[in-house]
């Protein structure tokens, strides 16, 4: 890669995240403008980043809103002044939290996630007309429902008195290599039957979200005279979900998602040893996370060195196998490409750009 490591490097301890925010502001217009050429509505999730300034950045960009994993990173979004927020969660809703959410739907327009009847009941018990989505699974085999019994969620939510949306999926199981086209024709599919379902049972689904990075970011057909283009996932799928677009990660460039050119995120490391053919650095899986899929071919690579691989890594220790090239001196500085970066970024509580700016990770530790 031909990008120098930034000034802001220099004078600051290591390990950091560091964000390239031209790279940053590419990969937010880029699916933004992927979603508009599609004529589908863009709602990324925020648990990614986890930072309000991205986050704008996304929604002037076209985003209708956002997605996110907890009540806690909802509360965070609205008080950053985002007022559109899908919980993309089957909540179990108790007391406490039903006391949450009906505080947050004060200054926000919540949507939240549903895969059963039980879960339904529950969340209407506390609060009362929520709008809710039902998740369903298509393929993953984590939350969510049949696609076919998708009707019978929606239909047990509408009699609870909630207000009953859509459906959603998580294709998760596209996070793996050579499967991307075959698992968004899955997704595709078991929507359609969701949507059917719930048209079998008297009800609509306006909504039906789906998506992920390796999904939304497959290639898609020529445009149009008119400059639009049409993707036969489109013809059931109104609304995308991606969220780690915005830096991309190792796994992203390992499946071919995106190339080391979209890699906005990087951690900057400091080599502390070096001895037969290993390199060591300062960070570890507290900087970096610990994720590493049963494909991937380490836990992380380096932006500059795409040879090389990390391949142990305990705490604060990350050890590289180096490629061919002279390996770098004790004390050089080296930029860590995590496997994954939402991880990556849950770990630190700021981001570092290369214009000298630093943005809070704002909902960091936001689990509940």
């Amino acid at each position: 890669m031909d990008r120098p490591l930034p000034r802001p490097s220099d004078g600051r301890s290591t390990p950091y995240l560091l964000v390239d925010v031209d790279v940053l502001a590419d990969n937010v217009a880029r699916m933004a403008a992927r979603a508009r050429q599609r004529g589908v509505a863009l709602r990324p999730h925020a648990k990614t980043h986890k930072c309000l300034e991205i986050a704008r950045m996304q929604v002037d960009a076209g985003a209708v809103g956002l997605t996110v994993a907890t009540v806690s990173e909802a509360e965070v979004f609205a008080s950053g002044g985002f007022t559109d927020l899908f919980i993309a969660y089957p909540l179990w809703v108790d007391a406490a939290r039903g006391s949450r959410l009906r505080a947050l739907a004060e200054r926000a327009a919540v949507v939240v996630g549903v895969d059963s009847s039980d879960g339904a009941r529950a969340l209407a018990a506390q609060v009362p007309g929520t709008a809710v989505m039902v998740e369903v699974d298509s393929g993953q085999h984590r939350t969510g429902v049949a696609p076919e019994e998708a009707g019978l969620v929606a239909e047990a939510s509408a009699r609870a008195g909630l207000d009953v949306r859509g459906v959603f999926t998580f294709p998760g199981h596209s996070y793996a290599p050579g499967v991307r086209a075959d698992v968004s024709a899955q997704e595709a599919d078991t929507l359609r039957r969701a949507v059917a379902s719930l048209s079998a049972r008297g009800l609509e689904a306006a909504v039906v979200s789906g998506g992920s990075t390796p999904t939304a970011t497959l290639d898609v057909p020529a445009g149009n005279d008119d400059g639009s283009v049409h993707d036969s996932r489109d013809d059931v799928l109104d609304e995308l979900r991606p969220g780690v677009y915005v830096f991309s990660d190792a796994q992203q460039w390992e499946l071919g998602a995106g190339g080391p050119e979209h890699l906005a995120l990087t951690c900057v490391a400091t080599v502390v040893s070096r001895a037969g053919g290993r390199v060591v650095l300062d960070a570890g899986s507290k900087a970096l996370g610990a994720d590493r899929s049963a494909w991937a071919t380490g836990y992380g690579r380096l932006l500059d060195h795409p040879d090389a691989r990390i391949s142990a890594l305990s705490e604060h220790h990350a050890v590289v196998t180096w490629d061919s090239s002279p390996a770098p001196q004790p004390g050089s500085r080296v930029r860590v490409v995590p496997n994954h970066a939402c991880n990556a970024v849950n770990l630190h509580e700021e981001l570092v750009l290369t214009d000298g700016s630093v943005w809070p990770v704002a909902a960091r530790g936001r689990l509940s």
